[in-house]
């Protein structure tokens, strides 16, 4: 014996998880305007994305503080959004927690360096504080830059501008292969 049974939802009702799906997938893909071989999701400055009757919101945090990409960053995931028939898309900054780049993703640190582009080291790992009343540790001095070569691998490199042709890349050249190449700063 087959019994089907039909269930009532509200109109928009079950559309909504797919919706958000949706959304999310069309803001993930846009890219970033400076470093057009990452999206805003590999870089990670997509934050959320909700969906709420009939308008879109996009959460994203910029990857520092007057970050000159944000406006084009906003533009960009409202075309594709309205584009793509969510017509009410709205994007909001958010400054907490502030981005690192510890948040660009593995695929995010492949695309860079297939870009010839030097990836950012990951933060050095703190013992956490045992309650929110102890310090914070702080570390002094350089920490995170220990880089290589983009196209030959060697760690023989050195420093030519602290800005790259972004204000989130430094200017190295390999002392190796003689290659200049960008390296995305640690934040």
């Amino acid at each position: 014996m087959i019994m089907a049974s039909a269930t009532h939802t509200a109109p928009g009702q079950a559309e909504r998880p797919r919706s958000v799906q949706r959304a999310r997938r069309i803001a993930a893909a846009v890219t970033d305007p400076e470093l057009p071989m990452l999206t805003l999701q590999d870089l990670g400055v997509l934050r959320g994305v909700e969906v709420d009757r009939e308008r879109v919101t996009v959460t994203i945090t910029p990857t520092y503080s007057g970050c000159p990409a944000m406006a084009t960053m906003a533009d960009d995931l409202v075309h594709r959004l309205r584009g793509a028939g969510f017509i009410d898309a709205v994007v909001k900054i958010s400054l907490d927690p502030p981005w690192s780049s510890d948040w660009i993703t593995e695929h995010g640190r492949a695309a860079l360096r297939q870009a010839g582009m030097s990836p950012p080291s990951p933060a050095p790992r703190s013992p956490a504080p045992t309650s929110a009343r102890d310090p914070i540790p702080l570390r002094l001095g350089p920490t995170r830059r220990a880089l290589t070569c983009p196209q030959c691998g060697s760690n023989a490199v050195e420093s030519v501008s602290e800005f790259g042709s972004t204000a989130c890349t430094a200017h190295y050249r390999c002392s190796v292969c003689r290659e200049p190449f960008d390296h995305f700063k640690e934040f």
